[in-house]
């Protein structure tokens, strides 16, 4: 079995770090320096950091926040947000970030997953796919853009296949339904997309407790898993969360 693992995520607005329920809500959960810190000292693998207003505010990536970041991790840091171009891309990439993840702008402009791609190697590139349930769309999920705040009229799961074509190297399902609700994530839509592609899939959205992680890999066939509000309010340490997933016969780097 793969060894699977664990991404804290930092989502970033107005230069703190944030979490909500439904993509909305939102309240401090700290400072984004201090709270990569000790997930880089607690054990985790990789971090996740998003700038979830960029879009919605039609700017580019602050790159400051990310270069603060760097400085005190050591383990690899994917930056999402407002990431648009080619050039937004390799900024990171210069600054030390091991990935982007792109979303609205992907859904925009396609062709921008191959030239990411194309030019650093589709294993730098993640494609982050907002979902919502939709009953009018043949796999019953929508694709959402704008931090949510907009439908994209697009199927999520025929979307992931385009991605894995066009050069995407992960794929980061998030259900709009289930996120920061603390109830799990929403294991028929990461299935869904994980059977559709050969790609690692990073389950996001909605873990509250240490076995909502466990369904994740065995249900959802996540590789990676993507958590906030129970690391961000301490409710469980990575430490915990490693050992309970062990305990359960998954491979985790302790």
């Amino acid at each position: 079995m793969n060894t699977v693992k664990i991404m804290p995520c930092l989502d970033m607005k107005e230069g703190r770090v944030v979490k909500g329920v439904h993509f909305a809500d939102l309240r401090d959960a700290g400072d984004p320096v201090e709270n990569a810190r000790y997930y880089n000292n607690e054990g985790a693998d990789e971090l996740a950091m998003l700038d979830i207003a960029a879009s919605v505010e039609g700017r580019k990536n602050r790159l400051e926040w990310a270069r603060n970041v760097l400085a005190v991790i050591s383990i690899p840091l994917t930056v999402g947000g407002g990431i648009s171009t080619v050039t937004d891309a390799e900024q990171l990439f210069n600054m030390g970030v091991s990935k982007v993840s792109i979303n609205t702008a992907a859904v925009t402009r396609p062709e921008l997953v191959k030239e990411i791609s194309a030019k650093f190697g589709r294993n730098r590139v993640i494609v982050a796919i907002d979902g919502r349930r939709n009953p009018r769309t043949p796999s019953g999920f929508e694709v959402v853009t704008h931090g949510g705040t907009k439908g994209a009229g697009i199927d999520a799961v025929e979307w992931a296949k385009n991605c894995e074509a066009l050069g995407a190297g992960d794929l980061l399902p998030t259900s709009m339904d289930s996120d920061g609700t603390l109830a799990g994530y929403d294991i028929e839509y990461t299935r869904r997309i994980s059977d559709a592609v050969s790609l690692p899939i990073i389950a996001s959205g909605g873990a509250g407790k240490l076995e909502h992680l466990y369904e994740a890999v065995v249900k959802g066939k996540a590789k990676t898993l993507l958590v906030a509000s129970i690391f961000h309010f301490r409710k469980y340490s990575i430490r915990e969360a490693k050992e309970y997933l062990r305990k359960k016969g998954i491979s985790v780097d302790l």
